[in-house]
């Protein structure tokens, strides 16, 4: 956990910034660890109800390992009506898990979210930090081979 111990020093061991240091702490791990959670509040001085209630409440952060790769598709009502549900169960298909689930072999998570905030290039699949705009079902699989 030295990598917790450097994030809390990066920001001076002030609690007030636990949301930054729970999102370094994410980027690190690709999850938030119990043991980094439990760490953050020893040290801040934050009681450990609090820091779950933080890592909790924001859906940003995840308690679960997520892949190396997370797959977001969004079924937001414009993506939804160009047929994103298609794209999603296509998406389960080809990765062989269902939504919000992770492959055993970790390269892999997939999660649906509301709306990615590009519904001009609805549907829409986010790779880690990349867009993929106007996507159809054909194309599913060669997205996805690219990353894994």
């Amino acid at each position: 956990m030295d990598d917790v111990f450097n994030i809390m020093e990066r920001y001076d061991y002030d609690a007030s910034q636990l949301i930054s240091m729970l999102h370094d702490t994410q980027a690190k791990f690709n999850y938030l660890p119990k043991e980094a959670l439990e760490l953050l509040g020893e040290r801040l001085k934050v009681p450990l109800p609090e820091v779950y209630r933080i890592a909790t409440f924001y859906k940003a952060f995840s308690l679960t390992p997520k892949g190396k790769y997370h797959v977001k598709v969004c079924l937001g009502t414009a993506c939804h009506v160009r047929g994103s549900q298609r794209i999603l169960d296509q998406v389960e298909l080809r990765l062989g898990i269902k939504n919000n689930e992770t492959r055993k072999d970790g390269i892999f998570s997939l999660e649906s979210v509301n709306c990615l905030g590009c519904c001009a290039i609805g549907p829409v699949i986010m790779m880690n930090e990349e867009f993929i705009g106007n996507v159809k079902t054909s194309q599913v699989e060669r997205i996805l081979k690219k990353y894994g």
